[in-house]
């Protein structure tokens, strides 16, 4: 279930720090989230597909250390982010 190349760019558009970044933490986990709130809702129609709740864990242990490395490199943009993509803890 890839993203379509428009909806990647919008995401990318909205979170980067500075024209053509794509990698920043922040981009990163915007694009994990979406694909994550995606593969939710695929596993919600299909409860027995274990191969896309793997990947989904996996997406989701991911987006939990690059907000690890965000919350330790800079705790000001790891609340923006949050806020933002409304994710709590």
């Amino acid at each position: 279930m890839a993203l379509p190349k428009t909806q990647k760019q919008d995401i990318i558009k909205e979170f980067q720090l500075f024209d053509g970044d794509t990698g920043s933490p922040e981009v990163q986990v915007a694009l994990l989230t979406n694909s994550i709130s995606q593969l939710t809702e695929h596993l919600k129609q299909h409860k027995k597909d274990n191969h896309s709740r793997r990947g989904l864990l996996k997406q989701v242990s991911k987006r939990r250390r690059l907000l690890n490395f965000l919350q330790n490199k800079s705790d000001e943009r790891y609340q923006q982010l949050i806020k933002r993509l409304e994710l709590s803890k």
